[in-house]
């Protein structure tokens, strides 16, 4: 006989982004296995782990594009599990994929068009908040007018990022941002991910580049075969070799 869980409802204290046992199958594999992770409010969150640990399946799941076939991912305290993803997206919540997931035959103004909702042409565009993204990204503002599909990977990276951000969004999902750019652009990321934090926003993200993660996370969940194995602070797993060597199989 099942038993009824309870409603959760959404308070101030509770975290950004929950997974409570959740399981996810794609076809016939069963990719995670329970995974239990926090996001606390208003703090980056590094979801670390070896290649095929489940940490993109996690993202996705949370997301809705693949189902949970157990457990509950709760927002804010609420259930989102079964909800599709434009509902999900709806709730302030920007995911950016591994693949960038940009529109490689619109123009980089076209492409930030499309995620700011409120408007239905450049015009109508946050003046002030493009002004804060070109800041930030000064290639996007460089290549406002050029095809996206055209931009180097790492100039991609910055337009995937401002098209998340180019409307207030109170939770970022972001897979591995720093994935083959150069060191000089990678710089240029750990810069506007730190001025997002100072602004409030809560961001979880999954990085190999470990100085990267070292320097920005503030909590931090590894994963393996499925499962988070360990969860606490960036600076306590940052400071235990042993500790790294024995989840990643390597140091920071």
């Amino acid at each position: 006989m099942s038993t009824q869980v309870p409603p959760i409802h959404s308070t101030a204290a509770a975290p950004m982004l929950e997974l409570r046992g959740v399981h996810t199958h794609i076809g016939a594999y069963h990719i995670l296995h329970g995974v239990d992770l926090t996001v606390p409010r208003g703090q980056l969150t590094m979801l670390l782990g070896r290649n095929g640990a489940g940490k993109t399946t996690t993202l996705r799941t949370i997301m809705g594009l693949w189902q949970a076939s157990q457990g509950r991912v709760l927002l804010g305290g609420e259930d989102i599990t079964r909800l599709p993803t434009p509902a999900i997206a709806r709730q302030s919540v920007a995911y950016v994929p591994e693949n960038m997931g940009i529109f490689a035959d619109l123009s980089v103004k076209e492409n930030l068009l499309l995620a700011a909702r409120q408007a239905r042409h450049a015009g109508q565009m946050d003046e002030e908040r493009l002004q804060w993204i070109f800041g930030l990204f000064p290639a996007v503002q460089k290549f406002w007018n050029h095809p996206a599909g055209k931009l180097s990977g790492g100039q991609k990276q910055m337009v995937a990022v401002a098209r998340a951000i180019v409307e207030p969004r109170d939770l970022l999902i972001i897979d591995e941002p720093s994935k083959g750019l150069a060191p000089a652009i990678i710089h240029k990321m750990i810069a506007a991910f730190e001025q997002l934090k100072a602004a409030g926003v809560t961001i979880l993200l999954v990085e190999q580049n470990l100085a990267f993660a070292k320097r920005l996370g503030d909590s931090v969940a590894v994963m393996d075969n499925g499962r988070v194995v360990h969860a606490g602070r960036m600076a306590d797993l940052a400071a235990d070799t042993d500790l790294q060597q024995s989840l990643l199989g390597l140091a920071l």
